[in-house]
C-alpha cells in the first residue's frame, strides 16, 4: 500500500534531526526502517534529497526545497484537522521555552504570572540563554531570538522590533564627559561582546550616510546582561537594544549618549517553533498571548 505521508513525514523528521537514529528514536522506528522510507521517497521522485555521511545528514538543494515545501503542506493539514475541534482543546501540559537572558527578565518573566493564571493547565518551563540552542536536541517548544534568524527549519513568528541606542552611566559621564561626536569615541571607555557579531563596528548617520566605525574595547561581556551591568557599574560606553536598558533609562541609571547620531536601526524579536508543533494548544496559547501583551519599548 502506498504510503507516501508517512514517507514524507520520515524525510521530514530526518531531515529535523540531522542522523536516522535521532529521527528513528523520534518517531520510535528503527535506523533500517527509517532510511528505507526515505530511499523509497528519494527513488519516487527522482532526485536525492539527503547526502549521507557517517556522522551526519545534509540536505540537498533539491532537498531543501522539497523540506520547506513538504513542511507547510504537512503543517497545513494539521491545521484542518486540529481545527475542527479546536474549540473543545485545553492549552495543557508542560511547555518549555528558551529566550535569552535580558529579554526574558525585562520582557517575559513579568507577563508569566497572568499567563500561568489564566492557563492553570500550562506548566511553563523557562530557561534563560545567550548561547543558540537546537531545539530538538533542549525539547524546547519554543525559542525567543533576537536578531538574524538563521535555523531555516523553524517556523517564526515576529514578536517586536528593538531600536539600538548608546548608553552610559551619569558617574561615567561626571568623569570622563559626554561625547559630541562619533570621533570622541577615541578617548572613551567602550564596552563591546565577547562574541562575534555580524557587523564589526557601531553604526552612525553622518548626513545621509551610515558609517560603521571600529571602536576600541576596554572590556568584553558573554551576555547583554553583563555589558549592561558594567554601564550601569560606571564601566563605560555600551551600545544595546531599547528594551534591555528602559529600566535604566527611566531611573536615571543611564543615560542616551549621541542621539543626533543615532542611525534608528535595531534588531527584530521571533518567537521560534517546530512547524510540526505550532498548533499544539499550549504553544498556540503563548504565542497569542504575547501577541496580546507584549509592548515594546519605542
Amino acid at each position: 500500500m502506498d504510503n507516501r505521508l508517512g514517507d514524507i513525514e520520515v524525510f521530514l523528521a530526518a531531515a529535523r534531526a540531522g542522523r536516522f537514529a535521532a529521527a528513528a528514536k523520534e518517531l520510535r522506528l528503527t535506523p533500517s526502517a527509517v532510511s528505507r522510507s526515505v530511499a523509497r521517497l528519494e527513488a519516487r521522485l527522482g532526485v536525492v534529497l539527503l547526502r549521507r555521511t557517517t556522522r551526519s545528514l545534509a540536505l540537498t538543494v533539491e532537498g531543501e526545497t522539497y523540506r520547506e515545501r513538504m513542511a507547510r503542506l504537512v503543517a497545513d493539514m494539521a491545521e484542518v484537522e486540529s481545527g475542527l475541534g479546536r474549540e473543545t482543546q485545553t492549552p495543557r501540559g508542560t511547555l518549555r521555552v528558551n529566550a535569552s537572558v535580558p529579554f526574558g527578565t525585562q520582557c517575559l518573566l513579568p507577563l508569566l504570572p497572568a499567563f500561568t493564571a489564566r492557563y492553570p493547565h500550562v506548566l511553563v518551563d523557562l530557561a534563560l540563554s545567550d548561547a543558540l540552542v537546537d531545539l530538538v536536541e533542549e525539547r524546547a517548544d519554543i525559542a525567543i531570538r533576537i536578531g538574524p534568524l538563521r535555523d531555516t527549519r523553524l517556523r517564526a513568528k515576529k514578536l517586536g522590533h528593538s531600536k539600538m541606542l548608546l548608553v552610559a552611566s551619569p558617574s561615567y559621564l561626571a568623569h570622563y564627559g559626554m561625547p559630541q561626536t562619533p570621533d570622541d569615541l577615541d578617548t572613551h571607555r567602550c564596552l563591546q561582546f565577547s562574541f562575534r557579531r555580524s557587523v564589526d563596528g557601531w553604526p552612525f548617520r553622518l548626513g545621509q550616510r551610515v558609517v560603521h566605525r571600529v571602536v576600541e574595547s576596554c572590556f568584553l561581556g558573554n551576555s547583554g546582561d553583563v555589558v549592561r551591568l558594567m554601564a550601569v557599574a560606571g564601566g563605560g560606553i555600551a551600545r544595546l537594544s531599547r528594551f534591555h536598558v528602559a529600566e535604566d533609562l527611566r531611573g536615571g541609571r543611564l543615560v542616551e549618549v549621541l542621539a543626533a547620531y543615532n542611525p534608528g536601526d535595531g534588531e527584530d524579536i521571533h518567537a521560534l517553533y517546530s512547524a510540526q508543533d505550532r498548533l499544539a494548544p499550549r504553544v498556540r496559547a503563548l504565542l497569542d498571548y504575547l501577541d496580546e501583551a507584549l509592548i515594546l519599548p519605542g
